[in-house]
């Protein structure tokens, strides 16, 4: 479904200044003994921006999967930095960008924030595969968040 169907347009997050800005609130579930949200969430969280800069620029992974034969994308290397904690209810934004496009990868610059505090910052490469080979990112992909990347320069 479009995002001018989608009944709930603003579950997807937005672009702003050539990057994707996704809201994402901290439940319980999220959170670990010390009631701070527990590292392996904040993977959820970039997970959920990466999938999102893509439905943004009208590129479903569910899409690429059904209608290119099998293409996925899957973390290929991710540098994380823990900067801050997040807690139960807090609203936090998860900000991604294209840093980079090559051949079969890209890597996106993200941070996930409280207002305007850096809880984490990631850079996320990831590589388009098909039967578990790289394959050339698809030009109309390509081009979509290359201009991302030029929008952010």
């Amino acid at each position: 479904m479009s995002e001018a169907g989608c009944p709930w347009p603003h579950l997807a997050g937005l672009m702003q200044d050539g990057a994707h800005i996704l809201p994402v609130r901290v439940y319980y579930e999220d959170t670990d003994f010390s009631a701070r949200v527990y590292h392996a969430s904040y993977l959820r969280f970039l997970e959920r921006g990466r999938t999102e800069i893509l439905r943004a620029v009208e590129v479903a992974q569910s899409d690429l999967h059904a209608e290119m034969g099998g293409l996925a994308f899957v973390v290929r290397k991710m540098n994380i930095d823990f900067l801050g904690a997040a807690v139960m209810d807090d609203v936090l934004t998860v900000v991604t960008r294209s840093k980079e496009m090559r051949g079969a990868s890209m890597t996106l610059e993200q941070e996930v924030r409280r207002g305007d505090e850096v809880l984490v910052r990631a850079d996320v490469m990831v590589a388009a595969v098909r039967d578990g080979r790289a394959v050339r990112i698809p030009d109309n992909l390509r081009a979509a968040l290359s201009a991302g990347l030029e929008a952010s320069s």
